[in-house]
């Protein structure tokens, strides 16, 4: 049976110390290839100016850079300490000048209707204390006809699998982390009582061994 969910936190990941570590973990996923880049890609969110909530240490947004063509990139964080990372990272990658990160709340995304062409997400779902403003105002702030993607850990993943990841985690200060963020997450149930309540309710949530996505194409307002 699975476990109830237990909250982690609504003010993403602060201090100095634990920042420089997580940049350390994400580095490692993404030498790996175990980030969302690609399937951001897949599906669909391939051109234009795209807002990126909850970037971290950045290395998400930034390979969507890299791979794409003429894009550009708002990252939206509420940890001050986690955009000053991913600043310092889009200046190693040489992506500075493609890439804007604001410090700010999902709940109220300081931007006008319609700015953005996609909106995506990796990672930080679980971490968001009204997930259905925040879903209301990725509607709000991309224009009609354009994507929105939201990755994140599913709370019911197999115990091996979550064994797995634990074993995974490097650095190993990071996996208290790693097994908090799965305790936070949600359902595919959980999930798409979500998004039904949502602005997001006509895209399509998916399943994988640990993991949920939700995608699809807004629809003119």
């Amino acid at each position: 049976m699975t476990k109830p969910r237990v909250k982690e936190t609504d003010q993403g990941i602060q201090g100095v110390q634990i920042v420089e570590i997580y940049d350390r973990f994400q580095r490692g996923m993404r030498d790996r290839g175990w980030i969302e880049t690609d399937a951001i890609i897949a599906s669909g969110i391939q051109a234009g100016h795209a807002l990126e909530l909850g970037p971290g240490p950045g290395y998400v947004g930034l390979e969507w850079l890299k791979k794409t063509q003429a894009t550009r990139l708002t990252g939206l964080d509420i940890s001050q300490d986690m955009l000053q990372i991913a600043g310092r990272n889009a200046a190693a990658y040489g992506l500075a000048g493609r890439v804007e990160y604001v410090h700010s709340n999902g709940d109220q995304i300081p931007f006008e209707d319609g700015f953005f062409d996609a909106a995506f997400s990796n990672g930080s779902l679980h971490e968001w204390e009204h997930p259905v403003s925040i879903f209301n105002e990725m509607a709000r702030v991309v224009k009609p006809g354009g994507r929105v993607f939201i990755a994140d850990l599913k709370r019911d993943m197999a115990a091996p699998l979550r064994w797995f990841l634990w074993l995974s985690c490097r650095p190993a200060a990071i996996r208290p982390g790693l097994l908090s963020s799965i305790g936070a997450a949600y359902t595919a149930d959980e999930l798409a009582e979500l998004v039904r309540l949502s602005a997001l309710s006509g895209c399509k949530i998916s399943a994988n061994p640990i993991g949920l996505t939700l995608s699809g194409v807004l629809s003119a307002r």
